[in-house]
């Protein structure tokens, strides 16, 4: 056996141990249950800028290194896309398939951290009450719209209905990017599951009106935020109803902050963002 080769087992042990380790249940189960409770109502004097969000519309913001978005799913509509990109430098943005590997899970709620494609944290989920969030089926578009609604539902047909995909690509051309910087999206408010079979599905009763998440900036941000039905949603009638955002002071973080120390992935990927800010 040659020295590359056992170089080569030696990286896959250490793979399979970091991933045993990364997917045994119990210990960052026991840090979650013992995490303290954001509050359901935000004080006023913490609120720094809120608004509502109508059903099949967009909203942009700016959102600065600790603090905290809030979007509270009021009417319990089906599916929030998101779009997070570095604010100083939009070429980092945010990585599903990262996020899910990193963290050996595909379940991102309260603990979990949203990497960017540089190995960085840009958002901590520090609160979560609905708990079904998708990073795998991604945000609709014209194609998804027509195949839910049917054929009226393109954009050139007189009775077009929205979809994510489009919003993204014109709030990006707003905030001076392209559709090019149109990448995969976090779902809030997603409830797909993987079914006996190992395919993706929907849970229908898992969306509650009033639940809500809160996503605390890690970096500097500009984030993009859609209301329109998630792909994977039941079809027929397209109802996207209004949700709630707002961006608070939540207050400087603690040593033991459950985002930050939860695992061992989510260290190395603070540790690779703090020096930015230094």
């Amino acid at each position: 056996m040659t020295a590359e080769t056992e170089s080569i087992d030696e990286l896959k042990a250490r793979y399979a141990a970091l991933k045993e380790t990364g997917q045994k249940e119990g210990e960052f189960e026991a840090k979650l249950a013992a995490a303290p409770a954001a509050p359901t109502a935000i004080p006023d004097d913490k609120i720094l800028k809120q608004d509502v969000v109508p059903g099949g519309w967009y909203w942009t913001t700016d959102i600065k290194r600790g603090q905290t978005l809030r979007i509270v799913n009021t009417e319990a509509t089906p599916g929030i896309a998101l779009q997070i990109w570095n604010r100083h430098d939009p070429s980092e943005r945010f990585n599903s398939a990262d996020t899910i590997k990193v963290q050996w899970t595909a379940r991102i709620g309260k603990g979990r951290v949203l990497l960017s494609d540089m190995g960085r944290a840009m958002m901590a989920v520090t609160e979560d009450t609905c708990g079904y969030h998708d990073c795998v089926a991604g945000h609709s578009t014209a194609i998804t719209n027509e195949k839910n609604y049917g054929p009226g539902a393109l954009r050139n047909s007189p009775t077009a209905i929205r979809n994510s995909r489009d919003n993204f690509r014109i709030a990006a051309a707003k905030l001076g990017l392209s559709k090019r910087d149109v990448h995969q999206s976090f779902c809030a408010f997603a409830p797909v599951v993987t079914g006996e079979e190992g395919k993706l599905q929907w849970r229908e009763d898992a969306l509650e009106p009033g639940a809500f998440i809160d996503l605390r900036a890690e970096m500097d941000l500009t984030v993009c935020l859609s209301n329109c039905p998630h792909p994977m949603a039941p079809g027929g009638l397209y109802e996207p109803r209004p949700v709630a955002v707002a961006v608070w002071d939540a207050g400087p973080v603690a040593p033991d902050d459950l985002c930050r120390n939860g695992t061992a992935e989510a260290v190395r990927a603070y540790e690779n963002t703090d020096p930015l800010f230094d």
